[in-house]
C-alpha cells in the first residue's frame, strides 16, 4: 500500500458531508476511525463509529462513503461499524464546532463526566446552559429535548427571541 493512495482515500472520505447536518464533515464530526488500503487493486477498508447506536443517518453515510471511493477510482470498499468506544461529541473537531455555530446550530459543550459504577437513571434531562447562536446570550429556554434528529434538542433564546437547535452532549 502506498501512503500517497491511503492518503488519497483516507481525504476522500474526510470531505463526505453528514446527510443530516451538510455543514460538517463526517471527519469534523469525528466519526471516521480509519481508513485502510488492503490491496494493490484500491480495496478500501472504512471504519466509522454511529453518533448514535440507532442513528438513521448510518445507511446514507455508508452509501455515501462507498459512493465517494468509487467515483475517485478506489475498487471494493468495505465498511465497518466500532462501538467501542462509543462517540462522543467530545470528538467533534474545533472547526467542526465553529462550522455548527456559523450554521446556527449552538454546539455541544463538554461532555459531563462520570465516576466508574452504575449511572443513574433520571427521568429528565439535566439542566445545561446553552448559549444562543444569533446573539451569544445565556438567557435561554429548552422548547424541546427532541429536535428534528435525536443528537439535537430545540430552544429559543429569551433575548432575541430566536428559535436554534443545540446539539446534545453526548
Amino acid at each position: 500500500m502506498s501512503c500517497a493512495t491511503a492518503l488519497s482515500a483516507r481525504s476522500v472520505v474526510a470531505e463526505i458531508l453528514d446527510p443530516e447536518m451538510p455543514m460538517v464533515t463526517l471527519d469534523d464530526l469525528g466519526i471516521i476511525r480509519d481508513v485502510e488500503e488492503i490491496a494493490a487493486d484500491g480495496s478500501v477498508i472504512v471504519t466509522i463509529t454511529p453518533t448514535y447506536s440507532g442513528c438513521p443517518a448510518m445507511g446514507t453515510i455508508r452509501d455515501d462513503i462507498t459512493t465517494a471511493l468509487r467515483r475517485n477510482g478506489f475498487g471494493s470498499v468495505q465498511i465497518r461499524t466500532s462501538l467501542h468506544p462509543a462517540w462522543s461529541t467530545d470528538w467533534i473537531t474545533d472547526d467542526g464546532r465553529r462550522k455548527l455555530a456559523d450554521a446556527g446550530y449552538s454546539p455541544p459543550g463538554p461532555t459531563p463526566r462520570r465516576d466508574a459504577g452504575p449511572i443513574p437513571l433520571t427521568l429528565t434531562a439535566r439542566p445545561r446552559i446553552v448559549a444562543c447562536p444569533q446573539c451569544g446570550s445565556e438567557d435561554t429556554r429548552v422548547v424541546s429535548e427532541f429536535g428534528a434528529t435525536l443528537c439535537k434538542a430545540q430552544y429559543r433564546c429569551l433575548e432575541c427571541d430566536e428559535p436554534f437547535d443545540h446539539v446534545k452532549e453526548i
